[in-house]
């Protein structure tokens, strides 16, 4: 067994049953995601995301990544 998979079942072994369904219900929706259909976006979403890629000032983030990531605690 690899050593990710030793440290996932340690860390489970010692969890609540709250925290462990919650760890259940996390690895279920990996999962799902992995095999949703990618869909398509359609004219209106493609016009935005490429004014976003285009650098148009209204499609721009009012914030940066570390910025966001700070407030989240994370």
């Amino acid at each position: 067994m690899s050593e990710v998979k030793e440290r996932i079942i340690g860390a489970v072994t010692i969890m609540n049953e709250d925290d462990a369904a919650k760890i259940w219900q996390l690895i279920q929706s990996a999962f799902a995601l992995a095999n949703a259909p990618l869909a398509e976006p359609d004219e209106d979403e493609t016009e935005i995301l490429n004014a976003y890629h285009n650098g148009n000032p209204e499609y721009q983030p009012d914030i940066t990544h570390e910025e966001l990531m700070k407030q989240l605690g994370l």
